[in-house]
């Protein structure tokens, strides 16, 4: 308990010290007014906190001082959170995207794909602003989306006009043109993007092909990832 009284005397004694020495206009130790005077106000909560803490923990001074170590860990702890919290969030965006093949993780102008477990890049793009995931093909010339695909995109199917003969797994097909207003594949977003529609049954799932990845600065498949680049 003095302990205790002594740690508040001298908190007040040093806030007295800088409050007086601020209006002499002493500069203490190279800070300025409004320095001192901030730094006062800390005293003065520090010791509104001893004093709370004294009241709630009359008599057991050891758990008084153990509750006041528990709340600066906390702080603490919330105070490196915050400074790193982009790193943090790249950090937690890797770690999603190695459970969950598909994910883009991004990292500045760089974003990485894990491949998935049938051994395709499955891409999870935002296709007018629409989730929609896509097979990776580079021996697509152009994208292509299915027609479920393209319903979602919000595109005008009832005036598009199969006229563009493409090859699919089924065999020769028709599709049509069309340009896309974006497609986003985690933080690299392109607009205005060519693409082609496939007829109704003709393509289980859409391709992202090379009218998206040409419009990147780079790709490049490491080993199970792909790695894309934007330009700066």
């Amino acid at each position: 308990m003095r302990n205790l009284l002594g740690f508040l005397l001298a908190i007040g004694l040093v806030a007295f010290l800088f409050i007086y020495l601020e209006q002499n206009h002493f500069r203490i130790a190279g800070l300025n007014a409004l320095d001192t005077s901030s730094l006062n106000v800390k005293l003065v909560i520090i010791a509104a906190l001893a004093v709370v803490v004294l009241g709630l923990f009359r008599g057991r001074f050891s758990q008084a001082i153990k509750a006041i170590l528990i709340w600066v860990a906390i702080v603490l702890a919330l105070a490196v959170g915050y400074t790193y919290r982009f790193e943090l969030r790249d950090v937690a965006d890797r770690v999603v995207a190695e459970f969950l093949p598909g994910h883009a993780a991004t990292r500045g102008r760089i974003v990485e794909v894990a491949r998935g477990r049938t051994g395709n890049f499955v891409v999870v793009t935002q296709v007018n602003g629409a989730p929609m995931p896509m097979i990776l093909d580079t021996g697509a010339s152009s994208v292509v989306l299915t027609n479920e695909a393209a319903k979602a995109a919000g595109l005008p199917l009832e005036v598009l006009s199969y006229t563009v003969a493409v090859d699919t797994a089924n065999g020769r097909a028709r599709a049509a043109s069309v340009t896309l207003q974006s497609i986003g594949v985690g933080g690299i977003v392109e607009r205005d993007v060519s693409a082609l529609i496939a007829q109704p049954g003709q393509l289980r799932q859409s391709l992202l092909g090379m009218s998206f990845l040409n419009r990147l600065e780079g790709w490049e498949v490491r080993g199970d990832r792909l790695v894309l680049r934007a330009y700066p």
